[in-house]
C-alpha cells in the first residue's frame, strides 16, 4: 500500500506552505503539486484554496484530512499486528539528526541495533537539529535526535542520551579577543562583538535570552543553519559563536577555535530521541527506542 500521497497531503494540510512541505518531505515542489492534484482529481473536489500568497484547506479538505489521519493510523495498526505475529522484526524506520549526531553517539546506537535487528532498514536524514521535533510532529520522520526544548508537546516522547554544555567559541588566532571576553560578561564590550548565531532553535533562544539579561542586543555578523557551520565561520575569524560542546568535540576544526570561559554560563543541552507517543506502539520503533538506552556500566569487582 502506497501511503506517501496521504502523508504528503497531511503535511501540507499542517504547514499550508508548498515550499516548506517539499523540504520537509524531501520531494520537489512539482512532485508535491502533482500529487495533490491527482488526489483532487480522484476525489472530484478541491482540497485547498491556493493563490500566490496563501494556502488554506477547503471544507472538503478538512474532511479528507480526518480520513487521511484515520487511514494511516489503521494502516500502522495493521502493520504492528502483523509484525507481532512474525518471528523476526523487519521493515523501515525513518531517522533524522544532525551530521554531528550521525557520527558521534548515533554510531554506537546503530551498531548495537543492527546486530540485534538485521532486517530493519534505517533511512537516515541529516539536517539542522532545530527541526527535529517539528519533523516528528508532522510525521515526516519516525524518530529524531535533538536538544530537548524548554516546553515539550504532550504528544511527544523524549528519551535522553547525553548532556552537552552550550559554549562560547572564538578564533584561535585572536588570543586578545578571547582573553578580553573571558570572565564576567560586560555589556558595553559584548555589544560591539560580531556574533555568528543559529537562525533558530533552542541555542538561538538561549543566546537571545543571555543578551537580554545583559540589557543589549547581539551584533549579528551571520545567522546560519546548523552548528557545524558556526564552528567553520568562527575558525575563519568572522566573530564569536555559540555551539553545543559535543559539536566542537567532533569538529575537524576544533583546534582552530578556543572556548571562552564566560559568565553567566548558558544552560546545557539535554540531547536525546524524539518520537510521537502513538508511534511507540510500533514494534520497530519501540525496538530502536529501547536499544538507544545507554549500555550499563560494569564495575570491576
Amino acid at each position: 500500500m502506497d501511503t506517501k500521497p496521504l502523508k504528503l497531503f497531511l503535511s501540507l494540510s499542517e504547514t499550508l506552505h508548498f515550499g516548506r512541505t517539499s523540504a520537509l518531505c524531501h520531494v520537489s515542489p512539482s512532485t508535491l503539486s502533482r500529487t495533490i492534484k491527482q488526489i483532487e482529481d480522484q476525489l472530484g473536489t478541491t482540497l485547498f484554496y491556493r493563490d500566490n500568497r496563501s494556502v488554506k484547506l477547503t471544507p472538503e479538505g478538512a474532511l479528507f484530512q480526518n480520513y487521511a489521519r484515520d487511514t494511516l493510523q489503521r494502516w500502522e495498526s495493521l502493520q504492528n499486528s502483523l509484525l507481532v505475529e512474525s518471528n523476526e522484526l523487519q521493515g523501515e524506520i525513518s531517522l533524522y539528526c544532525s551530521v554531528t549526531a550521525s557520527y558521534s553517539f548515533l554510531y554506537e546506537i546503530l551498531n548495537r541495533f543492527r546486530r540485534q535487528y538485521p532486517k530493519i532498514e534505517i533511512k537516515l536524514h541529516t539536517g539542522d537539529p532545530a527541526h527535529a521535533v517539528q519533523r516528528v510532529q508532522r510525521e515526516v520522520e519516525d524518530i529524531a535526535i535533538g536538544a530537548r526544548p524548554d516546553q515539550l508537546a504532550s504528544d511527544i516522547a523524549f528519551r535522553p542520551i547525553t548532556i552537552s554544555p552550550l559554549v562560547f567559541i572564538g578564533p584561535a588566532q585572536d588570543q586578545t579577543m578571547t582573553q578580553d571576553l573571558s570572565g564576567l560578561a560586560d555589556a558595553s564590550h559584548w555589544s560591539q562583538i560580531p556574533m555568528i548565531l543559529s537562525e533558530e532553535g533552542l541555542a538561538r533562544k538561549r543566546t537571545d535570552q543571555w543578551f537580554r539579561t545583559l540589557g543589549i542586543k547581539p551584533l549579528i555578523y551571520a545567522q546560519v543553519a546548523g552548528n557545524e557551520a558556526i564552528v567553520s565561520m568562527v575558525s575563519l575569524g568572522f566573530g564569536i559563536g555559540i555551539v553545543p560542546l559535543i559539536v566542537l568535540e567532533n569538529s575537524p576544526l576544533a583546534d582552530r577555535v578556543h572556548i571562552l570561559s564566560v559568565t553567566p554560563e548558558l544552560p546545557p543541552f539535554e540531547v536525546g530521541l524524539f518520537a510521537l507517543d502513538k508511534k511507540l506502539k510500533s514494534p520497530l520503533i519501540q525496538a530502536f527506542w529501547s536499544e538507544s538506552a545507554p549500555e550499563p556500566t560494569v564495575l570491576p569487582g
